[in-house]
């Protein structure tokens, strides 16, 4: 499903990456790592779950409900996203945030239906605390950075460490990746050599100019000597 190096890209609810320019997206993103030994996954907006998938790159949810199917209306199923071709969800991010018993719940029910868990956090501790829940990935991003270009590997690479020495320290077999800010190749370099083994990215390539050039200069970033 996912392997590592891995570089999320959240395509947000930005119209750069609705509908049909979701698909055009992923089609440059896949193009771009193709031969690279770089994972590369999407998170498109659920509407456009089922056609981004059929570009072949790996896709993720941005939320999932912790359901069991029934009725509830208005709310997101796991075996419907992986229905649609997702090959997990992201959970918790800040800009969707959950209670941590919630965020245990989702885990679990991914899990129980064979998807992928990717759980945000906003600092080391909350990192180590969701770790407990057995996430695929737990990816820290304080919230206080995310779109603001200025790299949490550069600005505050403790942040980074830390998070990887507690989240390992409660299970060693929990990815943990890192967010807010990553804007380059070098943001993306920085953030391996401080122990992520990826990096979750959303507007320095969703609205670049160029989507290659900022795809390959990230994935650039992430590619092992």
């Amino acid at each position: 499903m996912l392997r590592t190096p891995l570089v999320i890209v959240n395509f947000k609810a930005y119209a750069e990456a609705t509908g049909r320019r979701a698909v055009e997206l992923a089609r440059v993103l896949s193009s771009a790592s193709r031969g690279t030994g770089v994972c590369v996954a999407v998170a498109p907006q659920a509407p456009d779950l089922r056609e981004v998938a059929g570009v072949g790159l790996p896709v993720l949810a941005q939320h999932v409900d912790p359901l069991t199917p029934g009725a509830h209306t208005g709310w997101i199923l796991p075996e419907a996203l992986r229905e649609a071709g997702a090959v997990g969800s992201l959970v918790n991010h800040s800009e969707h945030p959950l209670r941590p018993e919630e965020i245990g719940r989702c885990v679990e029910r991914l899990r129980e239906v064979g998807l992928v868990s990717v759980v945000c956090a906003g600092d080391p501790d909350l990192c180590r605390r969701v770790a407990s829940f057995r996430p695929d990935f737990v990816a820290v991003e304080p919230p206080e950075l995310i779109g603001t270009g200025r790299a949490v590997s550069k600005v505050r690479p403790e942040v980074v460490s830390e998070a990887v020495r507690l989240v390992k320290g409660v299970d060693p077999s929990v990815g943990v990746l890192c967010g807010a800010g990553i804007s380059t190749g070098e943001d993306v370099r920085k953030a391996l050599e401080l122990g992520a083994e990826g990096v979750l990215l959303a507007s320095s390539v969703v609205k670049a100019r160029d989507w290659r050039a900022a795809a390959e200069d990230v994935i650039r970033g992430a590619r092992r000597p």
